[in-house]
This record gives C-alpha cells, structure tokens and sequence, in this order.
C-alpha cells in the first residue's frame, strides 16, 4: 500500500463508526460547549446529549479507571423535532459527564440534557468553601440554559414548554433553588456537629473548619428561574436550611428521590417524616424511595478493581453498594422514574 493510500485509509478509520456502531441507531449524540457568563471569571464546561439524526464516530463520556463511561456519536445532528430539556446539576466534587449513564439514557429517550461543571464543586477544582455558593452554582445551570436557548442549531430542537431540572446530592439542592426555594445562611446550626456518630458527608466541611452555622450570603441567593417548570432532587442535601416563607410559593411539579432507606438513608439528605419532611412541606410534592441503596448508588458502575484502588487510596467507599443493591437496577429505576415524570 502507498503512503497516499495509507493516509486515506487511516482518514477514513478516523470518521467511519466503530466496528458495529452502524447498526446501533438509538445511540445518542453528545457535544460540548463553552458557557460564557458575567458570574464567572471563566467559562462553564458544559455538555449537551441529545436523539442524534444519524451517526457519526464513537467515544465514550464518562470512562475512566473507576467508572464505566457510555458510548456516544461525537457532534452528530440532532434529530428532527422538538424535545423536552433537561438541566442536570452534579454533586459536590461531580462533573457533567459523571451522570454519563443517565443522560444517555434520557437522550435516547427522547430528550435534550444539558449539564455543566460547576466550578469551585467539581472533579478536581473542589472546595469546601466554594462549594457553598448555591446562588453561583444555579446561575450557571441558568447561563447554560441561556446560551443554549439562544443558539438556532439547539433551540430549534427544543420544546420551551418543557424544561425541567435534574440535581443529585448539592446538584439536588441547586435545582431546588432554581425551583425558588431559598436557604437560610445560618439555618444549618448544629446539624454536621461532631458526634460519636458523624453525620455522613459533613466530614468535608468539618475537616475545613467551615462553621455550618454561618455561611455565605450567596447560600441564600434567591436563584428562581421561571423557564423551568419542573423539578427533580436526587437525595438533595441542605434542605435543614430552606426557608419555610419560600416553599409555598413553589407550585410546579417536584419530584423527590431518597436512595436507601433505614440505616442506609443518609441523615443529611432525608427529604421524608424521619428527616426534614420536605416532601409534605411542599405543595406539589412527590417523594420515591429506592432501596436497597445508599448514596453513592447514583454514581457510575464502577470497573472491576475499582473498589480496592479506592481503598488503597484511603478514599470514600463510593464503589461498595449496600448488601442487596444492585447499582445498574438503581439507576434503572431513577431513570424510569425521571422518564415517567417529564413524560418521556
């Protein structure tokens, strides 16, 4: 074979599909975008899945030596019509493509997910401090939305109508906040003080010595957006704070998703009667519990070997499930759950 020929040879491998990948229609398309905004000193890394029209050539989002990535056509057209949007907000030291397995199922599903990193709170730029600005972590998910909404090639396929938050953990209570709930600076008081038994995932904070009584303004920025008209909180922490004068004045949708119940529901993100009760306190409440299941259920599956890497690193267990759970059935559940409730 000549150089020239080899050349095109390895051009065509470089855009063709992955060996298959042709006959796999409903693979859903992914791009990414640069989110300009006044809040930031830099832009948002955002990314957008979505029905694609046809395919194009096949990467993985998400992979990485713990997790399981999903596969996706890399900047595909999207398909003809108008879909539902979801904004999707991640945890504290999260990222966009971390919920990889739930936005492309929801994309092939039919919708248009939209998410960003949020900086200061997410994989490798994480910040006890920083993490704590809920006005400046729901302005992002709102410029994101903003430039989307204004550029013809998304917008085009995209229903106004049907706009809807998804948030996990400090992703849940963001969207809340973009709901119009408001937090109380120093409504947290006592609820991480040292115990005998430490209220799990206030370790991060206590280790920086934030004082959980008194924080930033911005924890109680009034962060509505009016475009959305309804929401999902995945276990959402912080809710100890909402203040009661902004919870009846929510009335679209919300639906609230506890992982575990008994002894594997964290205190701290309890939305039930045992917890801070958020689900009757609203007006237009839902609250579902998927157990067996604990936290870290949302996250990725994780690899073989995953969990003794983590160990070996003395870092959080986010690999080891409750006895009884199976991670790939929660997260089919969060997603039949989330797909029932946009009406996908």
């Amino acid at each position: 074979m000549t150089l020239t020929l080899r050349a095109a040879a390895l051009a065509a491998l470089m855009i063709a599909p992955l060996p298959g990948a042709a006959q796999t229609a409903d693979l859903p398309g992914y791009d990414r975008l640069d989110v300009q905004a006044a809040h930031r000193a830099r832009p948002i890394a955002a990314s957008i899945w979505y029905p694609a029209a046809g395919p194009t050539f096949v990467a993985p989002v998400g992979d990485n030596a713990l997790f399981e990535g999903r596969p996706a056509y890399m900047g595909a057209a999207m398909a003809e019509g108008k879909f539902p949007l979801i904004l999707l907000s991640h945890g504290s030291g999260g990222n966009m493509d971390g919920a990889a397995w739930l936005s492309a199922e929801l994309a092939q599903r039919g919708a248009v997910v939209l998410a960003v990193n949020h900086q200061g709170s997410t994989s490798g730029d994480s910040s006890p401090r920083r993490t704590l600005y809920l006005g400046t972590r729901a302005a992002d998910l709102s410029a994101a939305l903003d430039q989307v909404m204004n550029n013809p090639e998304f917008s085009a396929h995209i229903d106004p109508d049907r706009i809807t938050s998804v948030g996990f953990s400090l992703g849940g209570t963001t969207v809340l906040g973009l709901a119009g709930m408001r937090f109380d600076p120093k409504g947290m008081g006592n609820a991480c003080k040292e115990s005998e038994d430490p209220v799990r995932g206030c370790n991060f904070y206590q280790n920086a010595k934030v004082n959980m009584a008194d924080l930033p303004e911005d924890f109680g920025a009034d962060a509505r957006d009016t475009r959305i008209g309804a929401t999902i909180a995945i276990d959402p922490g912080f809710t100890q704070a909402a203040r009661e004068d902004s919870l009846s004045l929510i009335s679209d949708p919300v639906l609230l998703i506890n992982l575990g119940a008994a002894d594997t529901l964290w205190n701290m993100v309890d939305v039930g009667p045992n917890g801070t009760d958020l689900a009757a306190r609203l007006p237009n409440a839902t609250r579902n519990v998927i157990a067996p299941a604990d936290h870290y259920g949302f996250l990725m599956n994780c690899k073989p070997g995953a969990a003794e890497i983590l160990a070996e690193e003395n870092d959080d267990p986010i690999c080891d499930d409750p006895q009884g759970a199976d991670r790939k059935q929660i997260h089919q559940q969060i997603i039949d759950q989330i797909a029932d409730f946009v009406n996908l």
